[in-house]
């Protein structure tokens, strides 16, 4: 069994504490620390501007990563013959793609497992046209919505249950966006958890503190 935590599919960020600054070379001259305040008041704008063009690159090729998906997905309803309004956003560090439409359940599948092959092949489609591995979410008649949801309450109850007994719980197998949603959310209630188990059964254990 494996207890690595899932990044297959979501990336997963942890914090790192700041950088403590050593100030027992800060100069005591009146006129050192006046040219030192332009400085860094120099360099946090320069490091700002830097940030600030990264960010709008990093927005650019997710919005180009979320046109060539779009073309892509179109072109699938087309030969499929089925309306779906497309929708486009960039959540986060990922490009996010919404189908909206009444008849697209097929798309879906039995706890979406079409919808999650759809999603590489547009992957792929990105892939083909830019050169880069892309990490772009699809959602398909607000499924992996409705599904957050759902597991959000899953892993508060859980969690819930291990704090009253002090055991570790282990829920049932999921795909790696469904096991992603939980890791979060148990994180966000102060508790830890991994994954076990090899796909298609792998899944989610939560630990008492």
């Amino acid at each position: 069994m494996s207890n690595e935590t899932d990044t297959d599919d979501e990336t997963e960020t942890t914090g790192q504490p700041d950088a403590e600054v050593d100030d027992s070379n800060d100069s005591t001259d009146l006129g050192d620390e006046g040219a030192g305040d332009f400085a860094d008041a120099g360099d946090v704008q320069d490091a700002d501007s830097a940030d600030d063009g990264e960010d709008e690159e990093q927005v650019g090729a997710l919005e180009r990563e979320g046109d060539v998906a779009a073309d892509y997905l179109e072109e699938l309803l087309d030969i499929a013959d089925l309306d779906g309004d497309l929708d486009m956003d960039v959540d986060g560090d990922r490009a996010a793609v919404s189908i909206v439409g009444a008849e697209l359940s097929q798309l879906v599948g039995q706890r979406g497992e079409v919808l999650d092959a759809l999603q590489e092949l547009t992957r792929l489609a990105v892939y083909r046209e830019t050169g880069e591995r892309s990490r772009l979410m699809l959602d398909i008649s607000e499924y992996r919505a409705g599904q957050r949801i759902k597991l959000v309450e899953l892993a508060r109850t859980s969690v819930a249950q291990v704090r009253e007994t002090g055991e570790r719980v282990a829920l049932d197998p999921m795909s790696p966006f469904e096991r992603k949603v939980v890791h979060d959310a148990v994180a966000e209630a102060g508790l830890t958890s991994e994954s076990e188990g090899v796909e298609p059964r792998r899944f989610v254990v939560i630990l008492p503190a």
